[in-house]
C-alpha cells in the first residue's frame, strides 16, 4: 500500500531512539499516524513541528498497518505559530480538535480550514472567527451541527439572536425573548449573511455556544475533560481584541469573559 497526500503535522512521539510515530492532518486520509524514521535527527526536527505544512508519502504492507511516512517540506510555519500565545494556545486547540474524529477518515475541507487558520492564528479577530467556525464544521462532521440559517419557531431569517439548547437551531428575537434567559446568544457574526466582524463579547458568546454543544454531545458522553488550549486561545484572543478596542466597549464587555 502507498499513497502521497499534503499533510499538516499535528503532533509526535517517541519511538525508539531515533525515530517518532507522527500525527498528520492530511487532505484526502483524514487524521492519519505513521513512523518517520530518524525523526527526532536535527535535519528532521524543523520539519516535524505542529503546523508545517508537508508532502508526504505513506507506505505499508497492508491498508490496516501503522506504516511509515517520507516527508518533504512546503510551508514551515512553526516559527511564526511561537511567536504569539494566540498561535500557540490555538495549534494545541485545533489538534485536539481533530482528535475528536475518527483516525483515517477523509474531511477535506477540515484540512483546508485548518490550513487557512494556521495561517492567521497570529491575528487575534481573525483567529477567533476562524476557530469558531472550525468547532461548527467538526460538530457537523460529528453529526451534531447547528442550524443557524433559520428560526426554529417562524421560518424567518431576519433578527436571530438566540440558539435553542434543545435543537441546535437559530430563534429569532420575537419567538425567544419569553425564554431569553434558557437562551444561548447567537453571536452576530455567525448569523447568516453578516458582515460585522467579531468583538471580544461576541466572541466569548460564540465559545459559549459551540462549547456548549461539544460539551452535551462529545466530551460529556465520552468522559472527556477539555484541555486547557482552547481555554487559553480564548483568553488570549480576547485580552488581543480588547487592547484595540474603545474604553466603552471594555467596559461593556468586562465580565464576559
Amino acid at each position: 500500500m502507498q499513497w502521497t497526500d499534503e499533510a499538516i503535522f499535528l503532533g509526535a512521539r517517541r519511538h525508539g531512539e531515533t525515530s517518532i510515530i507522527a500525527e498528520m492532518m492530511t487532505r484526502e486520509h483524514g487524521r492519519h499516524l505513521g513512523l518517520v524514521r530518524g525523526g527526532r535527527s536535527r535535519t528532521m526536527q524543523p520539519m516535524l513541528q505542529p503546523g508545517n505544512r508537508l508532502d508526504v508519502v505513506w507506505r505499508a504492507r497492508l491498508d490496516e498497518h501503522l506504516g511509515e511516512y517520507r516527508v518533504e517540506p512546503l510551508t514551515l510555519r512553526a516559527a511564526r505559530l511561537m511567536e504569539t500565545a494566540t498561535a500557540v494556545y490555538g495549534v494545541q486547540a485545533l489538534a485536539a480538535l481533530l482528535r475528536l474524529l475518527p483516525e483515517r477518515d477523509p474531511h477535506p475541507h477540515l484540512f483546508g480550514m485548518l490550513d487557512i487558520i494556521l495561517d492567521h492564528l497570529h491575528e487575534a479577530q481573525a483567529a477567533g472567527e476562524l476557530f469558531v467556525r472550525f468547532e461548527l464544521a467538526v460538530l457537523n462532521d460529528l453529526g451534531f451541527g447547528l442550524d443557524l440559517a433559520q428560526c426554529a419557531a417562524t421560518g424567518t431569517r431576519e433578527d436571530l439572536v438566540y440558539v435553542s439548547p434543545k435543537s441546535g437551531r437559530a430563534v429569532c428575537r420575537e419567538a425567544g425573548e419569553p425564554w431569553a434567559d434558557k437562551m444561548l446568544t447567537l453571536p452576530p457574526f455567525l448569523s447568516a449573511g453578516a458582515s460585522s466582524a467579531a468583538t471580544s463579547e461576541s466572541l466569548a458568546d460564540a465559545f459559549r455556544l459551540t462549547g456548549f454543544f461539544l460539551g452535551r454531545h462529545v466530551y460529556e458522553p465520552r468522559g472527556i475533560t477539555p484541555g486547557a488550549a482552547r481555554e487559553g486561545f480564548l483568553q488570549a484572543a480576547l485580552k488581543a481584541l480588547r487592547a484595540g478596542e474603545p474604553e466603552s466597549a471594555l467596559a461593556a464587555c468586562a465580565n464576559i469573559a
